[in-house]
């Protein structure tokens, strides 16, 4: 054998970096090779008896001491918040979602467990079927929330967390911290006002959160698809001759007569008619309520200019009121107030396109009009008598027909139209008697609303919503709406600006009110608000 042949690499040792070079002795065993964590010769450590006598990050070091050692959550757990029986689940249910994960009582034992429980997809399947119903059907988003919690819980599924924007729900579900997590959405693609099924929704979400009720997941189901399934409470013509009435109603209250009452109501319900035909065809909402605000001026417009003795503005006026979206003031308001400032924003964006769209439509008759001659006086609907009974019970009559139009049950109509009635009542006295700011007034009125509604869905177990929304019907801006455009029309930009500014505080007079009146219930009823944690305060940053 040559030298080369000697020097030459006989395995890939030989090429190794931590190959000793020649002349080191190395010793046999691993544990004398020399690493900067070996310890330095001549150190004694103590070494922990028991099972991990190696190092271990679950053996406690010598120095600890459980007496000074720092608080830590017990093996029971952490107390559980005392939440009163008697009160709603949408107030338990609200009180739980404000809590952090990590304060919220121990897991409650699973009420309606067939063998092993029923599947987590499916159960949170249900939950966001349930949500959608709710959300689409104009309720608050902490609302919804709290109902889609109130479904997990019942079928044992307390780790979880559903979240909700104006379009998408989803809702995530973890059994333990080493268990992959659950999630599922669904989106929201059409919206319809039908409170009925919104009452029957809540009754679902009712049973599955009382303890003593048994409801499988096959029979929640079943009850669901009912649900979806059931016909709208009031057929098609009834809608239509309950538009003409809620716009002839609402002329009376900025004093019209009985012409004028008629008059509004023909073009409220030629405006119904035309935005039905343009949602047949798939226009979207903005132009079905240009079109619909079309017909209600159109008529004022012809009364004026044919010289007949009437308030023409009264009938344009009663023409705006069946087509103001308070429904979704409302709710975006209370998103906001409530901390769910996206949700918010999409719904009140919302409430300013169909604002747009009605804007549109009158202002293109009222600008034809004035072409034409037509004298508009912004005074003549505010002229005339007060007649406080007459007033009255056109309020009453606004908020009956407003009921109709949300496809409310018919037990709770008779109580709506009395809130409309006592509402009406109060703005007047503070407005017309005392001599006060009708954005005050409002608000003040809008407050007993949500007191009302709030005091009557607990006595139900129901929504607030079928007694809240059609109550504030009289106090809708319909002629401060009215005025804006017509002295835009007449190239009076400021007056018109500030008539839609002052529309828009009632507006939100209303919305901040009824609000108000529904956490003045929840703060002082007995256990309504206990245990409900609020937001802390943050001073804006």
């Amino acid at each position: 054998m040559t030298d080369a042949e000697d020097r030459k690499p006989q395995s890939d040792e030989a090429r190794m970096a931590f190959t000793p070079p020649a002349g080191v002795e190395v010793g046999d065993s691993e544990s004398e090779t020399t690493s900067e964590f070996a310890l330095p010769v001549g150190l004694d450590v103590p070494h922990p008896t028991g099972a991990e006598s190696e190092g271990s990050a679950f053996v406690p070091p010598s120095t600890y001491s459980a007496r000074e050692a720092p608080a830590f959550t017990p093996a029971t757990g952490i107390p559980a918040v005392s939440l009163t029986k008697d009160a709603p689940w949408q107030d338990r249910m609200r009180t739980m979602l404000r809590m952090p994960v990590t304060e919220r009582p121990a897991p409650e034992p699973v009420q309606k467990a067939e063998e092993g429980g029923p599947a987590v997809p499916r159960v949170l399947d249900l939950t966001l079927r349930i949500g959608e119903l709710l959300l689409a059907g104009g309720e608050g988003a902490e609302d919804v929330e709290a109902a889609m919690f109130a479904v997990c819980r019942s079928y044992g599924l307390d780790r979880c967390e559903p979240n909700v924007t104006f379009t998408l729900l989803s809702i995530s579900y973890q059994p333990s911290l080493v268990d992959d997590p659950v999630s599922a959405a669904r989106t929201v693609r059409r919206r319809g006002t039908d409170y009925t099924r919104l009452a029957a929704v809540f009754q679902l979400v009712d049973d599955l959160s009382d303890p003593e009720t048994q409801i499988s997941l096959e029979e929640a189901y079943r009850r669901l698809a009912e649900i979806r399934r059931n016909r709208h409470p009031y057929p098609t013509w009834v809608l239509t001759s309950a538009s003409g009435l809620l716009a002839g109603a609402a002329s009376v209250l900025v004093g019209g007569d009985l012409i004028v009452f008629v008059a509004a109501a023909l073009g409220a319900m030629l405006g119904d008619r035309l935005a039905w035909l343009c949602a047949g065809r798939g226009l979207p909402e903005f132009y079905q309520f240009t079109v619909a605000a079309m017909p209600p001026a159109a008529i004022g417009v012809a009364l004026t200019v044919a010289h007949v003795d009437v308030a023409a503005s009264a009938v344009i006026t009663g023409g705006l009121f069946a087509l103001l979206p308070g429904r979704a003031l409302v709710a975006g308001v209370q998103d906001g107030l409530t901390g769910f400032y996206i949700t918010a924003a999409a719904r009140l964006l919302e409430v300013l396109y169909f604002f747009v769209g009605i804007v549109v439509g009158v202002l293109v008759v009222l600008y034809f009009g004035v072409q034409l001659g037509a004298q508009l006086n912004p005074d003549a609907a505010l002229g005339s008598r007060e007649q406080p009974l007459v007033q009255i019970g056109a309020s009453m009559l606004l908020s009956l027909t407003f009921a109709v139009l949300l496809q409310q049950e018919r037990s709770t109509v008779l109580a709506v139209t009395l809130n409309g009635g006592v509402a009406w009542v109060v703005y007047g006295a503070m407005h017309y008697a005392g001599d006060l700011s009708p954005v005050a007034s409002t608000a003040v009125a809008a407050g007993l609303v949500g007191l009302f509604g709030q005091l009557m869905s607990r006595y139900r177990y129901a929504s607030a919503l079928p007694y809240t929304t059609a109550a504030i019907g009289p106090l809708l801006p319909g002629s401060a709406t009215y005025f804006g455009l017509l002295a835009i029309a007449q190239n009076d930009v400021d007056g018109g600006l500030g008539s839609l500014t002052k529309a828009a505080a009632l507006a939100m007079a209303i919305a901040i009110g009824v609000n108000l009146g529904s956490e003045v219930s929840r703060m002082f009823l007995r256990g309504a608000g206990r245990g409900r944690k609020a937001a802390k305060r943050t001073r804006g940053f």
